[in-house]
């Protein structure tokens, strides 16, 4: 396993924690329950974690895919600087959740403890998709929004009326 596969195998579970710590919270709020909302920041902290080896492993894949065909530089440094501000974005966030489990372990947590999770969660999200987004677009052209397929050549065209 190299780093590249370390970063796209991990880079998941931020990019998808964050979402559903969201809609778990929003749901604690409408059923008023502290079990979802205690799982809630759980998933919160844990998502946090598991970010700082992806964003650890950044740099080492930068290394090993820029020199590959078709890699733009642009796009590998538009990712990076996204995910400097989806990182800070998510640890805080998680160190909020954890410090939110730890001082209120044996009580119920409070309103705005909640609702500043709920809101610090969605703009979280919001930069951690984007952050995603742009890293595909490092590799997958089709996504990019300047994107414009190749003219077809005169052997495909050929195909066509056969």
């Amino acid at each position: 396993m190299n780093w590249p596969h370390v970063h796209l195998l991990l880079n998941h579970i931020p990019v998808m924690g964050v979402p559903f710590g969201f809609l778990l919270l929003a749901v604690a709020l409408a059923r008023k329950s502290l079990e979802l909302t205690k799982a809630s920041l759980g998933v919160f902290a844990v998502a946090a974690l598991i970010t700082i080896p992806v964003y650890l492993a950044g740099e080492p894949t930068e290394e090993v895919v820029e020199h590959l065909p078709g890699i733009s530089e642009s796009f590998i440094e538009e990712h990076e600087e996204s995910a400097l501000v989806s990182l800070v974005a998510i640890e805080i966030l998680g160190v909020l959740a954890l410090a939110g489990l730890i001082r209120f372990r044996g009580s119920s947590i409070p309103t705005w403890l909640v609702t500043t999770s709920l809101v610090l969660s969605l703009l979280t999200a919001i930069s951690v998709g984007w952050t995603a987004n742009l890293g595909r677009e490092i590799r997958h052209p089709e996504i990019r929004s300047d994107f414009s397929p190749p003219a077809a050549s005169e052997d495909d065209q050929d195909d066509e009326i056969d």
